[in-house]
């Protein structure tokens, strides 16, 4: 944690992202939501391994990711809870879906629902320099707060001079809670950039490598983009209002 982050971060322009796991007996929920994706899994289990999973796209950036739901049902199904890993065909899937896969199966044996909280702060001027303050929350509590400028963090003292791609051991280095949020907040970090970008810079953002669902290949050049930004920082409906109605009327209870 940072104290040198300004306390209201949350008054700042910028990205928002919203994300809450829900478990019960036998299933447990995850739920997702930012300027550019609305998306809920859902894995059934017995205990130890994944009997079904149940994803849903409600919004998202280009046309053919909805096409990624399947790809997760197959990734999944069938998979003990301990073998639902990071990097299990993450560039086969969507990224997000699967990113909400792990942190349930993760929480997935767990009775307290948990809610995040993160805040990216568009760039900004200062003393010359582009920066952004970065700040993510776990049930209410500050966990980590970052301050970028040009690229590369300035605070805390530990992460100074490190970017977001050079921050993997620093990460590791952490425990429970710490790394969980780390690396959440890392993630939206990078997808964060999406809502400062013009349309021909998200256009060719697609083709920079295949590192997700949409981006493969063989499906790359019919992606069109599907919906817009939604400013949550300017007010108005919040990250999540009505996703679980939604779900259950997609998914059923």
């Amino acid at each position: 944690m940072n104290a040198d982050v300004a306390d209201d971060i949350g008054t700042l322009p910028g990205y928002r992202r919203v994300l809450r796991v829900e478990p019960e007996e036998g299933a447990v929920l995850a739920m997702l939501e930012d300027d550019l994706h609305c998306m809920a899994v859902r894995m059934r289990h017995d205990g130890q391994r994944v009997t079904a999973v149940e994803p849903l796209m409600e919004r998202v950036p280009w046309t053919v990711c909805p096409g990624a739901t399947d790809v997760l049902v197959e990734t999944f199904t069938g998979v003990a809870l301990k073998d639902v890993v990071a990097r299990r065909e993450k560039q086969a899937n969507c990224t997000h879906l699967h990113d909400l896969a792990v942190i349930a199966a993760a929480h997935a044996l767990e009775e307290a629902p948990i809610d995040y909280h993160i805040f990216v702060s568009d760039p900004r001027d200062v003393d010359g320099e582009s920066e952004r303050r970065l700040e993510i929350r776990r049930n209410g509590h500050l966990m980590h707060g970052w301050v970028e400028r040009d690229g590369h963090f300035v605070a805390p003292s530990e992460l100074v001079g490190q970017t977001a791609l050079t921050m993997r051991d620093w990460i590791a280095s952490l425990d429970g809670e710490a790394q969980e949020a780390a690396r959440l907040l890392q993630w939206a970090s990078l997808v964060a950039h999406g809502r400062t970008m013009t349309d021909e810079q998200r256009r060719a953002s697609l083709s920079m490598r295949p590192s997700c669902f949409t981006m493969q290949p063989e499906r790359v050049e019919r992606a069109r983009m599907a919906n817009g930004i939604h400013d949550f920082s300017a007010g108005g409906r919040q990250p999540l209002d009505g996703l679980h109605d939604k779900f259950e009327a997609t998914h059923g209870p």
